[in-house]
C-alpha cells in the first residue's frame, strides 16, 4: 500500500517510491537508450562540418562515402533506440497505471460509508480511472522529455558552444525573458488542472446518474433536462480546456520567438566572419544545425510545464484518496463465536448530528427469528449495519456470541452474516457468478442451492441456464427473480446468521410466495434478523422487536403484543385496515 506523506512536493518522490522503484533496471535502461538516441543529433550537426568543409568544398571524393556511412549509421541507431525505448517506457508506463489503478479500488474499499456518502460513483470512478489516465497520459511524453530531449539539448549546445562560445552566447541572449512567463503558465495550469478534475468527476457522476436511473428519466420526460444539465458540465470543461491549452501554447510560443531572434543575432555575426575568411563553411553549418535541432527538443521541453502540472494535480487527487484512512478497523479476534446471540445495550448512534438510535436495547436469541417493525426511519436497518460494522455506535454496546463486534477481525465477523435485502445487489455478469461470487463451489452443492431458492424454476427454461447474464444491476431479471438469486447466494455462503431486511416488500403475491418460501428453508436453524413491513410474514417470529424514534418500545410474540394492545396492535389494525380500504 502506498505509503503516508502530506507535502505536495513529496508527490512524485512518493511515486517514485511507491510505484517507479520497482521499474528501475527497465527504466535505467530505457535512460541509456535516451541517452544514445539523444546525442546523435549532436553528432549528426557535428558531421556536417567535414560534410561541407571535405566533401562540398574540399571535393574530397573518399570523404563523401565514409560521412555519407556515418549519418545513415547515425539514423539507424536513432531508430533502433527509438522503437526500444518506446517500448520499455510503455511497459512501465502501463505497469504503474494498473497497479495504481489496482491500489485505489483496494484501498477505496476499506473506507467507511460516510466516504462514500461524500463521493458519489462517479466522482470516484473518475479518481481510479480519469486520474490514472492523466497520469499515463503524460507519462511516456514526460519521461522523453526529461530524459532524450534534455540530452539532445545538451550534447547539441556542447557542439555549439565547442564550434563558438561567442555565437552560443548570443543565439542564447533571450533567454532569460521566458523565467517569468514560465512560472506564472505553471501556476496557473496546476490550479486549472485542479478545478477541471472537479469538474471531470462531476461529469461522470451526471452520467452515472442518468443512466443508472434511465427508467425514472424517460418516465418523467427528463430527457431534455438531463441532457442540458450534461451539457453544461461539459462546455464548462471545454472552455477551460480551451484557455489552459492557450496559456499551455505560451511557453512554447515565447520559445519560438526567443529562438527566432537568436537566429537572427548569429547570422549577422556570424554571416560576417564566415564571408571574411574567419570561419568555414562547414563550421557555421554545424553549428547553424545544432541550433536548428536544438530548436524542436528546446519546445518540447517547454510545453512539458503544462504536463507536469497536470501529473502534479491528477497525483493530489489520487494521494488524498490514499490518505483517507478508515475508522473502523479489524479487531483481534478470528476464532468465530461458538453461540451466535445478537444483543444490543444502550446503543446510540446519529448520523450528521441528527440522531438515529437513542438508547436501543434488545436480544435476539441464537437459533431463533426476530422481526424488527416499526416505522421508516426508526432505525431498523441502522442495527444491520451496526451488526456488520458498517458503521460504530456513538455509545452502548453490539455483540456477537457475547463479544463485542469491533474486537472481532472484520473478515471473521462479515462471515457470520449473509444478507437478503429489498434492493438486492446484481452484477452485470452471469446467474452463476451472481451467486457463487468467485467461489469455487462444487457443481452438485451448487444445485442444491438453486433448488431450494427456487432460482431453478426460471433458469432452466433460459436457453444459457445458470450462464444467463443478469445485464447491468440485475436488469435482465424481474424483482422477484433478483430475490431469489440472492438467496441462493445466502444459501451457499451458509453464515449462521441470516439478516433479512424488506426482502418481500417489493414483490407480487405469486413472487412473494416463492421468495418467502425460499426464505424460511434458508432461515431453519439459523439465527434470523428480520425487517418487515408486511406484518403477515412475520407472524411466525420467535421474538418481534417494535421500534419506535430508535427506541425499543415492545418486545414479544405476536400473541403477546396483540393481547397488550400497545404499538404492535396498532401498526396490525393500521395496516389490515388498510387493505381492507384498499379491497
Amino acid at each position: 500500500m502506498p505509503s503516508r506523506a502530506t507535502r505536495t512536493p513529496g508527490l512524485f518522490g512518493r511515486l517514485w517510491r511507491d510505484y517507479l522503484r520497482r521499474y528501475w533496471p527497465r527504466m535505467g535502461l530505457a535512460t541509456v537508450l535516451m541517452v544514445i538516441e539523444g546525442s546523435t543529433l549532436a553528432v549528426l550537426s557535428w558531421m556536417l562540418r567535414p560534410l561541407f568543409d571535405r566533401v562540398f568544398v574540399g571535393r574530397d571524393t573518399g570523404a563523401m562515402w565514409w560521412v555519407g556511412g556515418a549519418i545513415l549509421g547515425l539514423f539507424l541507431v536513432r531508430a533502433c533506440t527509438y522503437v526500444i525505448t518506446r517500448a520499455i517506457l510503455t511497459s512501465v508506463q502501463q505497469g504503474v497505471a494498473s497497479r495504481m489503478q489496482t491500489d485505489l479500488l483496494r484501498h477505496i474499499l476499506t473506507l467507511d460509508g460516510s466516504f462514500f456518502q461524500a463521493n458519489p460513483p462517479g466522482a470516484l470512478i473518475e479518481r481510479v480511472q480519469g486520474d490514472t489516465l492523466a497520469i499515463k497520459s503524460i507519462w511516456t511524453s514526460f519521461i522523453t522529455g526529461a530524459g532524450r530531449d534534455a540530452v539532445s539539448l545538451v550534447a547539441l549546445f556542447g557542439v555549439a558552444v565547442g564550434t563558438d562560445p561567442e555565437w552560443t552566447a548570443i543565439a542564447l541572449v533571450g533567454a532569460p525573458l521566458l523565467i517569468v512567463p514560465t512560472a506564472l503558465v505553471q501556476r496557473y495550469i496546476r490550479r486549472k488542472t485542479r478545478a477541471n478534475r472537479i469538474a471531470a468527476s462531476a461529469r461522470a457522476t451526471r452520467l452515472d446518474e442518468v443512466l443508472h436511473g434511465i427508467g425514472a428519466v424517460r418516465l418523467n420526460r427528463m430527457e431534455d433536462y438531463q441532457t442540458d444539465r450534461f451539457a453544461r458540465v461539459v462546455t464548462a470543461i471545454q472552455q477551460s480546456e480551451t484557455k489552459m491549452s492557450a496559456v499551455t501554447a505560451m511557453v512554447p510560443a515565447l520559445i519560438d520567438i526567443v529562438t527566432g531572434l537568436g537566429f537572427v543575432g548569429v547570422m549577422a555575426v556570424g554571416g560576417a566572419e564566415v564571408t571574411s575568411g574567419e570561419r568555414t563553411v562547414g563550421e557555421f553549418m554545424s553549428f547553424f544545425t545544432a541550433l536548428s535541432l536544438a530548436f524542436q527538443p528546446l519546445r518540447r521541453l517547454g510545453g512539458l510545464a503544462g504536463g507536469w502540472q497536470t501529473a502534479a494535480a491528477s497525483l493530489e487527487r489520487i494521494y488524498a484518496i490514499f490518505d483517507t484512512t478508515p475508522t473502523i478497523r479489524s479487531g483481534p479476534r478470528t476464532r468465530p463465536p461458538a453461540d451466535t446471540t445478537i444483543r444490543l445495550e444502550d446503543v446510540h448512534l446519529a448520523y450528521d448530528g441528527h440522531p438515529v438510535l437513542r438508547g436501543l436495547t434488545f436480544t435476539a436469541r441464537a437459533g431463533q427469528t426476530t422481526a424488527l417493525v416499526g416505522p421508516s426511519g426508526a432505525g431498523k436497518s441502522t442495527v444491520f449495519n451496526l451488526l456488520t460494522r458498517m458503521v460504530d455506535p456513538d455509545a452502548g454496546a453490539v455483540t456477537l456470541g457475547g463479544v463485542p463486534v469491533a474486537d472481532y477481525d472484520l473478515g471473521t465477523l462479515r462471515d457470520q452474516f449473509s444478507t437478503v435485502s429489498q434492493d438486492s445487489a446484481l452484477f452485470d455478469e452471469s446467474l452463476r457468478q451472481n451467486i457463487v461470487l468467485g467461489r469455487s463451489v462444487p457443481q452438485q452443492r451448487l444445485r442444491a442451492a438453486v433448488t431450494a431458492a427456487h432460482v431453478a424454476d426460471f433458469a432452466d427454461a433460459l436457453p444459457a441456464g445458470l450462464d444467463t447474464p443478469a445485464g447491468p444491476r440485475g436488469s435482465a431479471l424481474s424483482g422477484g427473480q433478483r430475490q431469489r438469486v440472492a438467496i441462493a447466494r445466502a444459501l451457499l455462503r451458509d453464515a449462521p446468521v441470516l439478516l433479512l431486511d424488506e426482502a418481500t416488500s417489493a414483490l407480487d403475491a405469486a413472487s412473494e410466495r416463492l421468495v418467502q418460501r425460499a426464505l424460511d428453508e434458508l432461515s431453519a436453524g439459523r439465527t434470523t434478523l428480520v425487517i418487515a413491513h408486511r406484518l403477515s410474514t412475520i407472524r411466525a417470529a420467535d421474538s418481534i422487536v417494535v421500534i419506535e424514534a430508535g427506541r425499543v418500545v415492545e418486545q414479544g410474540t405476536h400473541d403477546q403484543l396483540m393481547a397488550a394492545n400497545g404499538a404492535y396492535a396498532a401498526l396490525v389494525r393500521l395496516q389490515f385496515g388498510q387493505g381492507a380500504k384498499g379491497d
